[in-house]
């Protein structure tokens, strides 16, 4: 038996080809739809803090905020129309995901990421015009429905385009794109905050129409995965295409097992019900718990949340945006960290160590803030000693979350599904993330005003749970051919008893 966890090496297939510039170059541009995303986590947080915005929309958490009406720093921003704002966008993105699913499937993956763009796009229009809260909203509702589509096409499509050998590296740029978007939104905030009249916030919101611009003509330049051709049919044009992406001639073996992975998932009527069948059983589970778990490190409320919980342990308004933009260049470099070692040292090993400093800095941070808030959430002058460290612990957790849950969160489902399930498992797995993404955003603000530094220790909880989850039951996918995944279940001590070697003869699909 392997070890928890691990899969024994040496006994799968190896696939020629090597890591062509094209590819290269291919995927960077589609990586670029995380950008959207990124953007819209990074600017939300930070248009909440800046007292027009406020004023304008959410009158009553201004005169809290401003009027010094509340002593509480931990409820001064409890407001359930100010967390919708926030957390509506993700309802969007939970349905437009299911949406995608069918139209990823049917008409590729390109169509979805255009689709996205053009989206939010229009989401990002008509926020930047908002003259009310009900045209905020709307436009979220936009903007979710392209980050739906974004988030269900972009792992999928990074993950067939890449050599297997650079299929993490190459995936988590996705991820890179989002903590990109997540920084720029930040710098843009701390800058649009300062324009005399009050009226940058609708600059920072109306300024995501340019990442949805690049997302939207990449997609029109980009080329299909060869598993996307072969599915609708393309199998010549799949073969060509195969070559180029490879950069040889001698792709006979992989199309093969592609060829035979599609004519499997076309014996597949309907992939909801499929998905549900016994053996897809430590897919479903991943599908699920991954997305779940990557949301419940308590990461979307640092990014979401980073000005406005800045300014609750008692930065101002400029020193929070500053502080949220120092989070945001860690986030950038430590996803670097997991592009050059996912390949590396593999995915369990940063999974594993992300969760162990996640949960130390998130102990250190409740305790900081509860020696000095206590309960009734009125800490009086705060040193300057004190506000660094509070950032600095924040800042290295942030860095055990960008190398491991941040981009495996993503890497990992996109990776491990066979194709006859995979449009409907990503769905799933986006699903799943949003829908819990919505949760933590709409109930953050009122759980930071009850449960107060008890907060991180909640979360703090839920990774020591979810890191335990993977050291059993996540086995080792480094180095696996995308269509050859089903074998690291048949040799996991646990998800061996689901997956039969009759159902995958050849260790990775139907003949």
């Amino acid at each position: 038996m392997p070890a928890v966890g691990g899969i024994g090496h040496g006994t799968g297939k190896e696939y020629p080809g090597n890591l062509t510039p094209y590819v290269t170059v291919t995927c960077i541009v589609a990586a670029m739809g995380g950008l959207i995303f990124g953007y819209d986590i990074g600017i939300s947080g930070g248009v909440t803090t800046m007292p027009h915005f406020l004023r304008k929309f959410f009158r009553s958490v201004w005169d809290k905020k401003e009027a010094n009406k509340s002593t509480n720093q931990y409820c001064q921003y409890d407001s359930e129309r100010l967390t919708l704002f926030t957390s509506s966008l993700y309802l969007a993105a939970l349905a437009a995901s299911l949406v995608a699913a069918t139209i990823t499937r049917k008409f590729g993956r390109k169509l979805s990421m255009l689709f996205g763009g053009l989206l939010f796009f229009g989401g990002a229009l008509i926020n930047g015009l908002a003259k009310n809260v009900a045209m905020l909203i709307v436009g979220r509702a936009f903007l979710g429905f392209g980050i739906g589509f974004a988030n269900q096409s972009v792992p999928l499509y990074l993950s067939e385009m890449a050599p297997y050998k650079y299929r993490g590296a190459l995936n988590i740029g996705f991820q890179l794109s989002i903590t990109v978007g997540i920084l720029i939104a930040n710098v843009l905030n701390y800058f649009f905050a300062k324009i005399k009249g009050g009226w940058g916030w609708r600059l920072s919101l109306g300024g995501a129409m340019v990442p949805a611009l690049i997302i939207a003509v990449g997609s029109l330049v980009l080329p299909d995965t060869p598993n996307s051709m072969i599915e609708r049919g393309k199998t010549e044009e799949a073969r060509e295409q195969l070559k180029r992406v490879r950069g040889i001639d001698d792709v006979d073996e992989e199309f093969r097992d592609l060829v035979a992975a599609s004519d499997a998932s076309k014996l597949v009527q309907h992939p909801w019900r499929n998905i549900l069948k016994r053996k897809y059983r430590p897919h479903l589970t991943m599908a699920i718990c991954i997305p779940f778990f990557q949301q419940l490190t308590g990461i979307n409320v640092i990014m979401f949340y980073a000005p406005v919980l800045f300014n609750t342990i008692g930065f101002g308004n400029d020193a929070s945006l500053m502080s949220a933009v120092i989070t945001g260049v860690v986030n950038v470099a430590a996803t670097v960290v997991s592009i050059y070692g996912v390949d590396k040292w593999g995915r369990r090993f940063l999974f594993l160590q992300g969760g162990i400093q996640m949960l130390i800095c998130q102990a250190v941070v409740a305790a900081c803030i509860g020696a000095k808030f206590g309960i009734n959430g009125n800490p009086g002058d705060l040193p300057k000693w004190y506000a660094i460290v509070v950032v600095l612990f924040i800042c290295i957790y942030v860095a055990g979350f960008a190398w491991s849950w941040g981009p495996l969160g993503w890497l990992v489902p996109s990776e491990i599904f066979p194709l006859e399930i995979r449009s409907a498992a990503q769905s799933i797995n986006v699903s799943v993330n949003m829908f819990f993404t919505f949760l933590v955003a709409q109930v953050f603000l009122m759980m930071l005003c009850h449960m107060k530094f008890g907060l991180f220790l909640f979360f703090a909880f839920f990774v020591l749970i979810m890191s335990i989850f993977i050291y059993f039951f996540l086995p080792e996918t480094k180095g696996i051919p995308i269509e050859e995944m089903n074998r690291v279940w048949k040799s996991h001590w646990f998800w061996s008893r689901f997956v039969e070697d009759l159902d995958y003869p050849n260790g990775g699909m139907k003949k």
